[in-house]
């Protein structure tokens, strides 16, 4: 699968000017520890994924919630290795379901990264309009996405990632600007709440999966956390979407444990 020339044909044929230097992609049917091992020390700039949230799903197995955190603990401490010193890592999870108890997941996670020492920039909230209907709680529509960095001088661009304002000709009504636009031409802060629509059946982006990510809300995050021609790794692979939102925006992508689609 040469994720590279499928980008370059949609740019091309959206019209988008391609960079001098191509993205590359590494995507592997490996088991995702196997994959990171050979990775080398603090060669990624950023690392976003939604790993399996244990609830039985037909890519995952079942297990109790102590084995569960342990593969999670094991998974974050080898991204933690990978991680470069200006790097950040996105971890985004839901609710872990046992027996109509909820467990949220960021929550259990949270000390397996604070162990490390890594510090939590935001905890992102992912809301969305459509799901499941629950009949004996509220019915869940949003995820969260906790994101942390290894250090205090990390990447952070956020004009590629302004959303429009809601006042967008407001003005100062005193000062030396009086009557002159306050608001950023640009956008506004997207803040740490996004509504973003996941992918259901008849969703544009939608295949075969149970589970599938929407494209824009890891776009959001490589924007805003990387910069152009960096290395970026989902050590759990989906369907895809994480390395079309990098290789859309020329950043290299490094994939392992595939699901539904060989490499």
């Amino acid at each position: 699968m040469n994720w590279s020339e499928t980008i370059t044909q949609l740019k091309a044929s959206a019209g988008v000017p391609a960079f001098q230097q191509q993205a590359t992609s590494r995507i592997e049917c490996a088991e995702n520890l196997q994959f990171m091992r050979q990775l080398e020390d603090e060669s990624m700039h950023l690392i976003v994924t939604s790993p399996p949230y244990n609830l039985g799903k037909e890519y995952e197995l079942r297990r109790s919630q102590d084995i569960y955190l342990e593969q999670q603990a094991a998974t974050i401490a080898e991204a933690v290795r990978l991680l470069h010193p200006n790097g950040s890592v996105c971890w985004q999870v839901g609710n872990y379901v046992d027996d109509g108890e909820s467990f949220p997941l960021d929550i259990l996670l949270y000390p397996l990264f604070k162990v490390h020492g890594l510090q939590l920039r935001n905890r992102i909230v992912w809301t969305f309009g459509h799901g499941l209907h629950c009949q004996k709680r509220f019915s869940g529509r949003h995820e969260t996405i906790l994101w942390f960095t290894k250090s205090d001088d990390y990447t952070f661009n956020l004009d590629p990632v302004r959303v429009p304002s809601k006042y967008p000709f407001k003005k100062h009504f005193k000062g030396p600007n009086k009557g002159q636009i306050s608001s950023n031409p640009l956008g506004k802060n997207p803040a740490d709440v996004w509504d973003i629509p996941n992918v259901k059946a008849n969703h544009v982006e939608n295949i075969d999966h149970p589970c599938q990510f929407p494209i824009g809300l890891v776009e959001r995050l490589v924007l805003a956390l990387t910069k152009v021609g960096d290395n970026v790794l989902d050590p759990y692979f989906g369907v895809g979407s994480f390395p079309i939102a990098r290789l859309k925006n020329d950043r290299n992508a490094y994939q392992g444990e595939p699901v539904l689609l060989a490499a």
